[in-house]
Parts: structure tokens; sequence; C-alpha cells
């Protein structure tokens, strides 16, 4: 059998050297900062003062904008601080402090407790939007937002991203192994809540034992497939993840839902299931510590754990760190302080010795067009480097330099060993910040 891709992409060596731990679950910490901005779209303002008693799965933030989500602790407590603190991205959020009393007294769930057959597409989506769900491949984009088509779009198809492709990253690959059913329960709601006639769930044909735990887990499903799929990078990329899937292409410019179709981590498909078992809100979620610690592991953390807490429970460090990422090696964000909240988009955490992140000899541009041959998305990732290098926003709109999703391919692949990447990230930033100008 043919298996599905995309063209381009690259193929680095997986280093998945925790697809064969089972997921742990932590305690929660003595403290948690829930940081009030998880997701794109409006940050949350606090529900809550200083002083405050909260339970566990309390609503503690949110906004009332239409691209927002709620946050909620994840421990019961005493709200101790509100106030700014540092973040993944290099800002600081705004975030609650919450002290743990150890004891995890619930709050209400969410929802009525009707069973999904006596649930309405926008009762679910409600649920969804309660509950803080927003995507965990990373992005963080509001969940029940997606869900929910324009005038004149119709949702046809569901796409469940299961690929993992980033080196390192196991997270997902384990709730597959571990927790199918509540995916599956998941992926029906999400169908319901769309009114989509049919889910394809993404898998690399390379993560043991996941495709044989999906097939076992949608056997008895009409109108759910598990599509095996070439192991390449980025595989899991919405538009990449669409072509290889079902060959219809995202435009230039436009969305998924332009092509009838809306896509979902495979994270985010077992949250909505656990809501819907459960009744809680996005509080914990599952995360990959590897690298240069003592015991790498995938691990079941609370929401509001710092990043050291995170290596801690893996063993700490091996050696002394040349480099701490949030995410992947390809897509994360290196981290100056391991001082920062863990939030629901957050995938992983990867430390790199002092070795592995020693800067190659760059030289000058050979032009042997490695770097289009990789680009997913068709750019010409050296012409668009020059334009940004030299602030062109002419020549970057016109190589359609926002179509670029940062998958870091056209670096890698790079044999003059330029920052291509950094290129295109100044590039887009011009260009956005040209647009955001001309409609004043």
């Amino acid at each position: 059998m043919r298996l599905k891709t995309f063209k381009g992409g690259i193929h680095p060596p997986a280093n998945k050297l925790t697809s064969q731990m089972p997921l742990f679950t932590l305690p929660a910490p003595k403290q948690v900062v829930i940081a009030l901005q998880q997701h794109i779209g409006a940050p949350c303002q606090p529900l809550v003062k200083v002083g405050d008693a909260v339970l566990m799965g309390q609503k503690i933030g949110d906004h009332p904008a239409a691209i927002s989500a709620p946050v909620h602790s994840s421990v019961s407590g005493k709200v101790v601080a509100i106030g700014p603190v540092n973040f993944s991205n290099g800002k600081t959020v705004n975030a609650i402090t919450i002290a743990n009393d150890g004891l995890d007294n619930k709050a209400e769930p969410i929802g009525s407790g009707k069973a999904l057959a006596e649930l309405t597409d926008l009762e679910i989506r409600s649920l969804i939007r309660e509950a803080g769900i927003v995507g965990m491949g990373g992005a963080g984009f509001p969940t029940a937002a997606k869900l929910t088509a324009p005038a004149g779009k119709k949702i046809e198809m569901l796409v469940i991203n299961g690929v993992e492709c980033e080196p390192y990253l196991t997270c997902d690959h384990r709730i597959i192994l571990e927790q199918s059913a509540v995916i599956l329960d998941g992926i029906k709601a999400l169908l319901k809540a769309t009114g989509a006639g049919h889910a394809y769930i993404g898998v690399k044909i390379t993560m043991e034992g996941a495709i044989e735990e999906l097939h076992k887990a949608v056997l008895m499903e009409k109108g759910i497939d598990v599509v095996p799929l070439v192991s390449k990078y980025p595989q899991g990329e919405e538009r990449q993840l669409i072509y290889a899937i079902t060959g219809r292409e995202v435009p230039s410019g436009g969305l998924p839902l332009d092509v009838g179709i809306v896509v979902c981590n495979i994270g985010t498909a077992w949250a909505v299931g656990r809501l819907m078992e459960t009744g809680m809100p996005l509080i914990e979620r599952s995360v990959t510590v590897t690298g240069a610690v003592k015991k790498p592991g995938n691990f079941m953390a609370r929401v509001g754990c710092m990043v050291s807490d995170l290596i801690e429970a893996a063993g700490g460090y091996a050696e002394e760190p040349g480099s701490v990422i949030m995410g992947g090696p390809l897509t994360g964000l290196p981290q100056f302080s391991t001082e920062i909240p863990f939030t629901k988009q957050n995938t992983g955490i990867l430390v790199l010795s002092k070795k592995e992140v020693q800067p190659a000899p760059m030289t000058d541009c050979i032009h042997c067009g490695s770097c289009i041959g990789a680009c997913a998305y068709r750019l010409m990732p050296l012409y668009l480097a020059k334009y940004a290098a030299a602030g062109n926003t002419t020549g970057l709109e016109k190589y359609n330099i926002l179509d670029c999703r940062e998958c870091g391919a056209c670096a890698y692949v790079c044999p003059a060993k330029l920052p291509l990447l950094h290129y295109m990230r100044v590039g887009k930033g011009y260009v956005t910040a040209k647009r955001a100008a001309d409609k004043k």
C-alpha cells in the first residue's frame, strides 16, 4: 500500500526516546501559576481576587470575546497573587497564583449531565467553550470558535491530527496508546458539534502500536477512519495534513474551512472526550520531558506548574544544559528561565546539551535550492531571506511570505547554515506591520 503524504518536507532523526514510557501522573505542586492568556485571542480578565478560596476546576478568568477561552484553577486553595509573570514567549502575561491546600476539592462539573445523544450541536460547543478547551498541538486556538462555521461555509469533514511530527515528542503517541476510548468519545462529540459527515485520524506509520490501537477503537464506528501517513516533517501542519488525507489544497491566505475542513489535535479530542465523561475543564494535559535529563518521560501534569517542576520530575539535568526548549526542536521556543508556567498548549520540555547547541559556521548562500525543495508551502526561502534582510515588503508580499508557517525545514537543510527561519519571522513582521499601518 502506498502511504499518503505531501510534497516537500524533511526527515530529521526522530529521537523518540520516550515512546515506550507510559504517562505518569504528577502530584500537584504546592503552588500553581495560571496564565490569563493560554490561547490565541483576547486575554482573560480575573474573576477572583487575592485572598479568595478556589476549588479545583473553578473558572477563575474569562473574556466575552468570540476568540477567547476561560481558564480554571488546577488545584483547590487560596489566591495569593494576581499580576504579571514571565512567559514562554519572552514577554510577560498576567497570571493568578494559587497556593495549593492539597485537598483537590472539586468545583461542580461543567454541563447538565446529559448524554451526548441528548445534546445539541450548540450545547456541545458551549460546553467546550466553558471548559476552556484550546488547540493542544501548540497553536492554542480556542476550540469552540473553530467548530463554528461562519455564514456561507459548511464543515464537511473533521481531520484529527495524531501525527506528532516534531522530533523528541511522544505525549500524543502515549495518549493514543493509553486513552483511545476517551479520544473516540471526543471525536464523536466534535462530529456532532460541527455537523461534519466524516472524521479522519491521521497517524504516522512509525508510531508503534498507535494505528492498531485506533483501529480497534473505531472498528464498530461509522464515519471515522484511521489514515496511516508517511513519517515526515511537517506532516502535522494543517495544510499538509489536509492535502495528504483528502487531496484538497487550502488556498494561499485561506483557512481549512475554505475547503470544508476543520482540523483538531488528538490531544484536543482527548480533552473533549474527558469533558463529556467527567465534566472537568482543561486543567491538566500530557507532556513529554526529554533530552539531557536523568529520567526522560511522559507525564500528566497540572496546568500552572512551572517548567522547573517538570524538569525536577524528570530527575533534573543530566549535564549542564545548553538550552531548554518549550516544545519540539523545530518549532519550540528556547527559554531564558525555567520559572515559566506550564500551559494548555505546551507539548514538551526539551533539554539540549551545550554540545548539541553549538552553532555551525555560516557561509554565503550557494543557491543550491535545497530550501525550496524542503518547503512544504511551495515558497522560495532564499529570496524571501534577501527581501527580509533588505526590509523589502513589496518582494516579501509578492513571494507570499505570510504563507510561511515557520516550520524551520528550510533552515534545517541549508548547507550554508543561514538562519532562514529567523529571516522568515522578520519578513512576516515587516509585512504584518505594513498592512496594519495601511489600515489606519
